[in-house]
């Protein structure tokens, strides 16, 4: 099935009367955007490889077959740390106001692949009452009622030192600051430090999050083609078998699973 494959300089900003206005890209390895935002909403769906986009309400890593949706309006950051290939559909402001007002990472259920692949090969000047308007309607109708997936970063925001000291975790977060260590780093109190952190992050424990964004860099890892082994070395596990069983801890099941197309 064809889609479209050029992409306007400002594709959020074509004032265009249809719904959800539907692009195809590809991104070279280490592909670094510049922090922008859309008038329109955006959901973000990778077919190969991974994006993480970095916001002010937290940091969301997306892997294949899942989708980031990103409100309009919302100062986004996206990275690429592997060659990515996705596809964007930017929806009108009255539909994006339908979804959530934060960013959101979703699972790419089969019924929605196949009808943003329809909608990727539709006219972009579709009728307003025409079937591929309806099939717009159904998607919206799709990311209303899908699960949040546990993909989600919450970065502190009012606390400069903390969100330098957690910038620097995502950078390289094979070696881990003791509480310690993180205490001193951001010039308080280990006790200040935990209920501040756990404040800032709305609900997260240091040890919790810290967690999270070895796993996170994990994702971005085996999305690139590493084997779990390797990953597993480089992040600082003590073998395979222990980060698998944090991984099926954190995301349900193995990493091999995982990235297998549902």
């Amino acid at each position: 099935m064809p889609i479209h494959t050029d992409v306007f300089r400002d594709p959020h900003e074509v004032d265009r009367p249809q719904p959800i206005v539907a692009f195809a890209e590809d991104k070279p390895k280490d592909q670094h955007s510049e922090p922008h935002s859309h008038a329109r909403g955006q959901l973000v769906h990778i077919l190969q490889g991974s994006t993480t986009v970095f916001t002010e309400m937290g940091t969301f890593i997306v892997p294949p077959e899942r989708a980031v949706w990103i409100p309009g309006g919302m100062v986004h950051r996206p990275v690429y740390p592997a060659k990515t290939q996705f596809r964007s559909l930017y929806l009108r402001e009255d539909w994006s106001a339908r979804l959530s007002d934060k960013p959101v990472v979703v699972q790419v259920t089969p019924l929605l692949r196949e009808l943003i692949q329809e909608i990727m090969a539709a006219p972009r000047d579709y009728a307003l009452d025409g079937p591929t308007a309806r099939v717009a309607q159904v998607i919206v109708d799709q990311l209303k009622s899908l699960p949040d997936a546990p993909l989600q970063l919450p970065m502190p925001i009012n606390h400069a030192l903390l969100k330098e000291l957690c910038q620097s975790i995502l950078r390289c977060p094979a070696h881990l600051p003791s509480l310690a260590d993180a205490a001193e780093r951001t010039l308080m109190s280990q006790r200040t430090f935990e209920r501040r952190f756990f404040a800032e992050t709305g609900g997260w424990s240091y040890r919790k999050w810290c967690g999270q964004a070895k796993l996170f860099r994990a994702l971005e890892l085996l999305s690139a083609g590493r084997s779990v082994g390797d990953v597993a070395f480089k992040l600082g596990y003590e073998g395979p078998s222990p980060f698998i069983s944090q991984f099926r801890k954190a995301f349900g099941t193995t990493p091999g699973k995982y990235f297998k197309v549902k």
